[in-house]
């Protein structure tokens, strides 16, 4: 069932709309809320509370279309809209349903439902928010499609790019790290069924979500993931046997389950040769770029420090003048001898050069540790970037190593069924030949 919502005003625009008469028959199946008993009276009714607010669209207005060879009862409608209104946060607001039935282009009578929903609450008197509406209803769309087994349309389904073969580098590392949720696995499992009619299109959907269909064991239809775990169709999709059997046919044209791994560890071995290969390149591009930032960082501290010591040269001399202007000179100056004040200048000046030095030495001390501490973090930076590198090489070795052990068991296997093959017909001529001696 397509969900289609959206806010507005002009109650009276849609009231004339919805009771419209090219539809072959209109019904105003309820109005719960208001106290006018009447379309055009409920929507202006809104429209006279919603004067007290600031919101101008009022409404928010929801129409529902069954799938086209549906038969749709009036119960699965409210529940449809019942379902919504919770979704949405609109439980308990004023409501309109409004049922239209014509003719189709192709004939048959289509039945569909509008619900419309007064957006002041009263209590509050402010309009409900309505957040990501549009992604709620496509929610209660799929549980609707899902749940009653109409067929559902191809741009409706999650298909959420599961295939492995088509995920990035990081999009394997963090499916790994999530693993598998057995509720996406049926969400996926249900979508596939959803969107296809035939065994071509299951196949073709399951694969876009990353399972691989074959025939079990006991000749059922299965399914296997990326990591060799079997499925069984009729189990996730939540249909009976039968019905998987009558879209999908016999399995007989289907790869058993160990060709199925196969075929699967083959695409997995590549695409885990892929990854490699981009690790490859990435660390060479850090190790360049750390280089690169490494070079930059020597320059400028390089800079730094040349700059602080001509700035220390500078200021070094300019104050050692003024030191020396501190003395006075000519018969000032001897006098200043005689009493014992160019020592006292003298010391002070002594003190003064050596604060000066204290104070020069701690500033080259915290330029130091400054790209002493910069230093450090690009290699932090550099190391932590090395081994995550080191650690996503070893994890990918060990996913190729895993695939290439199923790649072995499955051809393994496939060797032992084809021996047992091999012997029964000569188990059978074999017995056929003894038969008499054993009758006799």
């Amino acid at each position: 069932m397509i969900l289609v919502g959206s806010q507005r005003g002009n109650g009276r625009n849609l009231a004339q709309h919805l009771l419209k008469q090219e539809n072959e028959r209109v019904e105003v199946h309820e109005l719960r809320g208001f106290v006018a008993n009447d379309l055009h009276g409920a929507f202006n009714e809104a429209y006279a509370i919603s004067k007290a607010t600031r919101c101008q669209q009022y409404l928010f207005s929801l129409s529902l279309n069954p799938p086209p060879d549906a038969t749709v009862e009036t119960q699965v409608f409210e529940q449809a809209i019942g379902k919504v209104e919770d979704r949405l946060g609109l439980t308990g607001q004023p409501r309109a349903i409004v049922f239209h039935e014509k003719h189709g282009d192709d004939g048959n009578l289509r039945r569909d439902a509008h619900a419309i929903w007064s957006r002041i609450d009263t209590e509050e008197m402010k309009a409900v928010q309505l957040s990501h509406s549009h992604l709620k209803l496509q929610d209660v769309a799929r549980e609707l499609y899902l749940e009653h087994g109409w067929t559902m349309p191809r741009g409706l389904a999650v298909t959420g790019e599961r295939d492995p073969r088509n995920f990035t580098l990081e999009e394997w590392q963090q499916a790994k790290r999530a693993g598998e949720d057995p509720r996406e696995v049926k969400v996926a499992f249900q979508d596939a069924w959803a969107i296809s009619d035939s065994k071509v299109a299951f196949t073709h959907a399951l694969k876009e979500r990353g399972y691989w269909l074959a025939r079990g064991d006991r000749r059922g239809h299965v399914a296997i993931d990326h990591n060799g775990e079997v499925y069984a169709v009729a189990k996730w999709t939540g249909k009976k046997a039968k019905e998987v059997r009558e879209r999908l046919g016999d399995t007989d044209t289907l790869p058993s389950v160990d060709e199925a791994k196969a075929e699967i560890a083959r695409a997995m071995q590549a695409k885990m040769e892929e990854f490699q290969r981009q690790v490859r390149e990435r660390e060479e591009r850090e190790r360049a770029e750390a280089e690169r930032q490494r070079q930059e960082l020597d320059e400028k501290q390089r800079r730094q420090l040349a700059e602080q010591a001509e700035a220390e040269k500078l200021r070094t001399e300019q104050e050692e003048l003024e030191r020396q202007d501190r003395f006075r000179k000519g018969l000032l100056g001897l006098w200043d001898k005689l009493r014992g004040e160019h020592r006292r200048i003298a010391e002070r000046n002594q003190h003064d050069a050596r604060q000066a030095q204290a104070r020069d030495t701690e500033e080259r001390d915290r330029l130091v540790a400054q790209q002493q501490a910069e230093q450090q973090k690009l290699d932090a930076e550099r190391s932590a970037q090395h081994a995550f590198t080191e650690a996503t090489e070893r994890e990918l070795d060990q996913d190729a190593e895993r695939y290439r052990r199923m790649k072995e068991d499955s051809a393994a296997a496939r060797r032992t069924a084809f021996m047992e093959r091999r012997s029964q017909p000569e188990a059978r001529n074999e017995d056929h030949i003894h038969a008499p001696t054993r009758e006799m």
